[in-house]
């Protein structure tokens, strides 16, 4: 039987302060969670009800075995997610200040595992056959995982729903500058693209909001999604109908993850056949009530506490 979703990317180990508006160096306790944003949407969309699975790679260490554990706790297939030897299990530190300041510190050194996934080894027909196939703009960074990420895509054709996640994080690209090329590439091959101002910006060269989703439309999207911030998000078709939503009210704790849950609740809503605003409004309400929380992976909503937030209009 063929997963609702697959998704491809980043997975490591996240180490959160239990401590909040506290500087690292004084931080006395941390909590460990599952982190990597492709690995956190398919957690989220499973939470909500949906077969789904991950392509990635850890380190053949403790950490390693620690992600498999936690993926099956979190009901995600872990069939494709394979250790490189000689290399360690990423791991993630951040820092909370609530609302809006929450700097992280990636130790992905001397290289992610996730980027050593190889093109050779990708089961392909699971990719085209799944009802959604979900992709990342970390995965372009490096080889060989970014012809891996190419040939996926390239692969699955446009079968089904294919979304490419813009994923900016200018330190895993030796240039930064290159990026928008390969951005390109992987936009030809997929049906909807999401990401906030500065992500739409490296793929299109525009940022307002407005022009930046025709932007995307024009790559080959059917689907563009500007995620604007304290503004909410703007969801454009290539029909011609779009969406702008505000953002759920919520004292936020953790900023960190709420876009996977936007990303897990996307999956969720495009799965179900929604209408476009439905959508969007489900997709921050899931944001919104994992920015309430301090960890990510394990703070991902149910239904129905997705629909109890829209039913109160605010994040209890």
């Amino acid at each position: 039987m063929a997963y609702d979703l697959i998704t491809m990317g980043r997975i490591g180990v996240d180490l959160y302060p239990l401590q909040t508006g506290v500087p690292l160096p004084q931080v006395t306790s941390f909590g460990k969670f599952l982190g990597g944003s492709a690995t956190n949407v398919a957690v989220a969309a499973a939470r909500l009800g949906h077969r789904t699975a991950v392509i990635t790679r850890t380190g053949d260490d403790p950490f390693g075995t620690y992600l498999h554990q936690a993926l099956r706790d979190f009901g995600v297939d872990d069939r494709w997610v394979t250790p490189v030897p000689g290399l360690p299990t990423p791991v993630t530190f951040c820092e909370v200040f609530p609302p809006d300041d929450f700097p992280l510190y990636f130790y992905r050194q001397p290289k992610a595992p996730d980027l050593e996934i190889d093109a050779h080894d990708l089961d392909l027909d699971a990719v085209r056959e799944a009802r959604l196939f979900w992709v990342t703009g970390t995965g372009l960074s490096e080889e060989p995982s970014r012809t891996a990420t190419l040939a996926a895509l390239a692969h699955r054709a446009k079968a089904g729903p294919t979304v490419f996640d813009l994923d900016w994080r200018p330190m895993f690209w030796s240039d930064p500058a290159s990026a928008r090329p390969f951005y390109k590439e992987a936009l030809r091959h997929t049906t909807v693209a999401v990401g906030n101002l500065d992500e739409v910006e490296v793929a299109t060269g525009v940022r307002d909001p407005r022009a930046a989703a025709e932007a995307l439309l024009a790559a080959g999207v059917e689907l563009a999604v500007v995620k604007q911030g304290p503004k909410g998000v703007l969801a454009v078709d290539s029909k011609g109908e779009s969406a702008e939503v505000p953002p759920l009210p919520v004292n936020v704790l953790n900023g960190l993850g709420a876009g996977d849950a936007f990303g897990g609740s996307l999956c969720d809503g495009l799965l179900a056949g929604r209408d476009l605003e439905t959508i969007m409004r489900r997709a921050n309400a899931a944001g919104a009530i994992v920015a309430s929380r301090l960890e990510c992976s394990s703070a991902m909503p149910t239904a129905d506490e997705i629909e109890a937030a829209l039913k109160a209009g605010a994040v209890q």
